[in-house]
């Protein structure tokens, strides 16, 4: 009986042993999984058109054409980025001659991808961009811009339209938004007829001291009829005194 029991008791520690063997071991502890990095917080235009300025006209402009869903997918959805130029209120209301109301539909949505192009541009950027000729803007190939910088000062000319940059609202790439003076004007919509520029007013002359009368020589002036006064009048004619003498002497006589 002894020895069924040690036998037994032997087997169960064999079947441990070999149990103990075989078994897989365990899986190494990965690391968490990290969380997905935040999307870029995109800048959104009709906002930000809405509180600065006042780019009120422009911003209606391009929610009416749609044109605004346009710069707002290349700004979000592009590695390119966007560059809009943004008249203020001020240069619609100034643009008289000619007249956009005038306009078709989709002559104004081209107008307004006039104003932008399909590629971020910082202001210094500029300087490189003024020496490659005229830039192609989101409106196509033949709705072209021509820039120059002058000793940093961005300016812009569209034949039609000559202005410059005025102010940064936005530059942080995808998005640069900069205010301009003037209404772009394409040559593409209103052709090569461009009416003459205005003539700038002449500057106003300005008289050097030198030039203005002196004191002294007005007062000569002012003292010069009394002197000729006095000179006829010591140069009365003697003759008639002379007769008149003589006369009395030979009454006399």
């Amino acid at each position: 009986m002894a020895k069924m029991q040690l036998s037994i008791f032997i087997f169960v520690l064999f079947v441990c042993s070999v149990s103990a063997k075989t078994a897989s071991p365990p899986a190494p502890m990965l690391p968490p999984t990290p969380a997905p990095a935040p999307a870029p917080e995109h800048v959104n235009l009709t906002k930000l058109l809405s509180v600065a300025g006042p780019f009120h006209t422009f911003l209606d402009y391009l929610l009416s054409t749609g044109v605004i869903d346009t710069f707002q997918n290349q700004a979000n959805n592009t590695e390119e980025g966007v560059t809009i130029f943004v008249p203020k209120d001020d240069a619609f209301k100034a643009q008289k001659n000619p007249p956009l109301s005038n306009l078709t539909k989709d002559q104004l949505k081209q107008l307004l991808l006039f104003h932008a192009l399909p590629h971020y541009y910082s202001l210094s950027e500029f300087k490189n961009l003024s020496q490659s000729g005229p830039v192609s803007t989101f409106a196509g190939g033949q709705y072209s811009l021509t820039f120059t910088d002058v000793s940093g000062t961005v300016r812009i000319d569209s034949l039609w339209t000559r202005t410059k940059v005025s102010s940064s609202v936005i530059s942080t790439d995808p998005v640069a938004v900069y205010q301009v003076n003037r209404v772009l004007l394409p040559e593409a919509i209103f052709g090569t007829d461009v009416p003459p520029m205005p003539a700038p007013a002449p500057a106003p002359v300005v008289s050097s001291p030198s030039d203005s009368p002196s004191a002294d020589s007005a007062g000569a002036n002012a003292s010069s009829p009394k002197s000729s006064h006095k000179n006829s009048a010591q140069k009365l004619p003697l003759a008639p005194i002379a007769m008149v003498v003589s006369g009395l002497v030979a009454l006399f006589l």
